[in-house]
């Protein structure tokens, strides 16, 4: 140990200190040492098998990987391709369905047709008589038209509270309640009369119930072989100013009107459209006849549960709140 410190100079090596200069000559140096190794033993630069192995090892795997990317890709569009056939057998075998079930309803129809049998001559049925003529409906009316719609302002109140709209005072009021009401105009099933005291304004169930009344009353003229008149609107919705104006001069008129909440109509009793074709005359019907069919679809309907109806002797009218 004592002869190694004395061929090494310790102190030299801590003092020693490396510079940029050192450094670089140092790094030349064994660049040098290697390149001579590498010229005299070339084989040292040659790869290992275990490394050329692993290389041909990663090469497959990524291969094969490559390989099932492509296969799940074909298998992908292969059913993709399958799902759009099937969809197009879909709707060519829905669009052939179509087709048959038309192709079968007009063959059946045809067949109908051909198979009707006619009215056998001497026999008498529900709708024919035994020379084939249809049967006319009798006129029936009710047996008192108090009786039959005796709903007074009270009960109609209920149902009009309970479907109608809110009161307005006036009808520049009721242009912001459109929203709730519909137009009733004249139309095939009924005529709407000049209004004085109201605006023609319901609310939908009422108009609905109005047209049935339009249509029930033709269909009834029809069957009892009568020619066809409209029935007349009289009042729809009123505004409280139109209330207040009408009581100076009608005595039937009320504060609290069902007329106010717009469910309610009145169809006069005593007059009636004719309904005739162009240059064609219809034979005339008294008043008394229509008002006896009309009270029948209006009983019906009452008897459904679907109206109020008060029979207004002075006013000469049916009041009638839909319910």
């Amino acid at each position: 140990m004592r002869d190694i410190k004395e061929f090494i100079d310790i102190d030299k090596i801590r003092n020693f200190k490396i510079t940029k200069n050192n450094y670089l000559a140092a790094f030349a140096c064994i660049v040098m040492v290697l390149a001579l190794v590498r010229c005299i033993f070339p084989s040292v630069a040659e790869p290992r098998n275990g490394d050329v192995i692993a290389d041909a090892d990663t090469t497959q795997v990524v291969s094969n990987d490559t390989e099932n990317a492509k296969e799940q890709e074909l298998k992908v569009a292969e059913e993709a391709a399958n799902t759009e056939l099937a969809k197009e057998n879909k709707e060519n075998a829905k669009k052939e369905a179509a087709e048959k079930s038309v192709s079968d309803a007009k063959t059946a129809s045809a067949a109908s047709i051909d198979t009707i049998v006619p009215i056998p001559t001497g026999k008498k049925t529900r709708f024919f008589n035994a020379d084939g003529t249809p049967v006319k409906n009798r006129i029936t009316s009710v047996p008192s038209y108090a009786r039959a719609f005796p709903d007074q302002n009270d009960v109609q109140l209920i149902s009009a509270n309970k479907y109608g709209v809110q009161p307005v005072q006036n009808r520049t009021e009721a242009e912001n309640r459109k929203a709730e009401l519909v137009y009733v105009g004249s139309n095939p099933y009924f005529f709407v009369d000049p209004l004085r005291n109201s605006i023609p304004y319901l609310v939908p169930e009422a108009l609905n119930l109005l047209q049935d009344i339009g249509k029930n009353f033709f269909d009834s003229l029809q069957t009892k072989q009568v020619p066809l008149h409209k029935i007349i609107v009289t009042s729809v919705l009123r505004t409280k100013d139109d209330v207040t104006k009408l009581r100076g001069h009608n005595g039937n008129a009320t504060e609290n009107s069902c007329h106010l909440y717009g469910t309610t109509f009145d169809i006069c009793y005593n007059r009636y459209k004719t309904v005739s074709p162009p240059n064609e005359q219809r034979r005339a019907v008294r008043n008394d006849t229509l008002k006896w069919v009309l009270s029948e679809v209006l009983n019906d309907l009452r008897m459904q549960k679907r109206c109020y109806i008060k029979y207004e002797v002075h006013q000469g009218c049916f009041h009638i709140t839909v319910r």
